[in-house]
């Protein structure tokens, strides 16, 4: 990464769109969602299925897999906006790079990886806390075919299982179901 573009990460300008992680509180993470598809604000928010009670019986259904957590992709301006409109109803906070003491931006490449793999509603993918994340550095690949091709991120082994793990600094890491490594190329870090 050149220097340029390392500083437009670490200071966004607010009238760029930037893939930002917010949380809020008391699992209204889809309550959010529905205010922003409502104001046309793209976001995604990782799902998995999981089984729920409902009028008494249990019903499998798509719930958050990492509950309070939202990733926002619009201007800086615009959320801050919108923070303050949904303060005494909903507060959304922030997720923070403590290094800089700036919200975390997300690049849109790795964006896009994270939401390949965590948008197959796999049972088997990983959620990793950020915390949690203890990888031995891997070797960076592209995966070039099967569900989750061209999702880019660390060749690793974690449970005995070699997948690829796309790692979204202070957030959160999501890891793949097993890889071959057949279906991965290396990619060159500049």
């Amino acid at each position: 990464m050149n220097e340029s573009t390392d500083s437009q990460l670490s200071t966004p300008n607010s009238q760029l769109l930037h893939w930002f992680a917010v949380r809020v509180s008391y699992s209204r993470e889809l309550a959010l969602k529905a205010i922003l598809d409502e104001e046309n604000i793209e976001s995604f928010i990782p799902m998995r299925y999981g089984i729920v009670m409902k009028g008494g019986k249990r019903v499998r259904k798509l719930v958050p897999a990492i509950h309070n957590l939202v990733f926002i992709h619009s201007t800086r301006k615009r959320i801050d906006a919108l923070k303050d409109e949904l303060e005494g109803k909903m507060p959304i906070r922030f997720i923070m790079n403590r290094e800089y003491c700036r919200p975390v931006v997300i690049p849109d490449a790795q964006m896009r990886s994270f939401i390949l793999v965590a948008g197959s509603y796999d049972e088997a993918v990983l959620y990793i806390e950020s915390t949690e994340l203890n990888l031995v550095k891997g070797q960076k690949v592209r995966i070039t075919d099967g569900v989750f091709k061209g999702v880019i991120g660390e060749f690793v082994r974690i449970r005995h299982d070699r997948r690829v793990v796309v790692n979204i600094e202070g957030v959160m890491a999501i890891a793949t179901t097993f890889i071959p490594p057949s279906l991965v190329e290396p990619v060159v870090v500049d």
